[in-house]
């Protein structure tokens, strides 16, 4: 990932850890795994999100099963600092930088037969048990890092619009994942490869109008990540990264098709992307999908609605079998996704 002329990328192994929170309302720092077991057919994802000047993490929990079943929780948990990633049951350590981090959670969990259930989540709560949850991963990184934050030549932090922005920096890696996850009276000792991201910066997820993140992981030495991104002018841009040979080679052109079933949930795709030198064709096929949004007013009272749809996803490339997520994110504008 190259910056913008007249820019750089600075990440420090200290980024690793937490910031010291800007002013804006809206700061968040974040950080996510997720992980499947390509043997075993579980996995997951897992996110903290720091909003210190709010007072409360994002803490979001969501275990995919074998049989189709998902076990998800989301908390807005209070915090009073940004000290830790440490919250609702969730806890990120970061045992080395760069190198190895643990995801642990001890817990309860919703545990839905139709994962469906969750696009009325009040409803959701209603009709679904909640089961013990605890689960221990270690992730160690397969590939070197990608991404940062974009600074001013002068080492010097760029000025941006808090109503605008996803956020100030982001990076990536792939892993392997090591450890396990009971659900309920089941365990699975877990061996795995999976996708981390860490941000910060103020977000609000209504700052893009449509993307498709598509984090896959074949094996210990071939791995994909691409992003898909709309407008509401209609500009579409691809972009990310090709994890082989031991190292990242950017993604330049990336376009995605995908089908949907009647809720307008994604069941398969097709991706094709090009790095400078080499093509790839990618299919998906989704396996298991539990719908989120988020809500929002702004100060005015409008109100502002996000869907984001999460499929532990099968890939295909190349002669390789690999798992990841498809997450679609979209504006809901009149009752309906925009990036459909």
């Amino acid at each position: 990932m190259a910056a913008p002329e007249g820019f750089k990328l600075r990440l420090d192994p200290e980024d690793e850890y937490t910031h010291t929170p800007e002013a804006a309302n809206n700061y968040n720092e974040s950080m996510y795994f997720n992980v499947f077991d390509p043997d075993q057919k579980v996995g997951g994802w897992f996110r903290i999100g720091n909003r210190p000047n709010e007072g409360y993490a994002e803490m979001s929990n969501c275990i995919y099963l074998p049989d189709g079943q998902v076990a998800f929780i989301f908390k807005r948990a209070n915090i009073a600092n940004n000290d830790a990633m440490d919250a609702g049951g969730m806890r990120f350590d970061v045992i080395e930088p760069f190198k190895h981090l643990r995801v642990s959670f001890d817990g309860e969990a919703l545990l839905m037969a139709n994962p469906h259930d969750m696009a009325t989540p009040k409803a959701a709560f209603k009709t679904n048990p909640k089961v013990p949850v605890k689960m221990s991963i270690d992730f160690k990184g397969l590939s070197p890092m990608h991404g940062g934050e974009t600074v001013n030549l002068d080492g010097s932090p760029l000025e941006l619009d808090a109503e605008k922005s996803f956020g100030r920096a982001h990076y990536e890696q792939h892993m392997t994942a090591t450890g396990f996850i009971a659900v309920g009276d089941q365990r699975w000792d877990i061996k795995g490869f999976g996708v981390r991201d860490k941000s910060w910066g103020p977000r609000f997820w209504q700052a893009i109008y449509w993307y498709r993140w598509l984090p896959m992981s074949f094996n210990n030495e071939f791995g994909l990540q691409t992003t898909i991104t709309g407008t509401p002018e209609g500009e579409i841009k691809g972009g990310g990264m090709v994890f082989e040979d031991g190292v990242y080679t950017d993604i330049i052109e990336s376009n995605i098709t995908a089908n949907y079933d009647e809720n307008g949930y994604q069941t398969d795709l097709v991706v094709n992307c090009r790095t400078e030198n080499k093509e790839y064709e990618i299919t998906g096929k989704v396996l298991s999908l539990i719908p989120l949004r988020n809500r929002r007013s702004s100060p005015d009272g409008e109100e502002f609605m996000t869907r984001i749809t999460e499929g532990m996803t099968e890939y295909r490339c190349n002669g390789h079998v690999g798992y990841g997520l498809s997450e679609f994110l979209d504006q809901v504008v009149d009752g309906k996704p925009v990036g459909m």
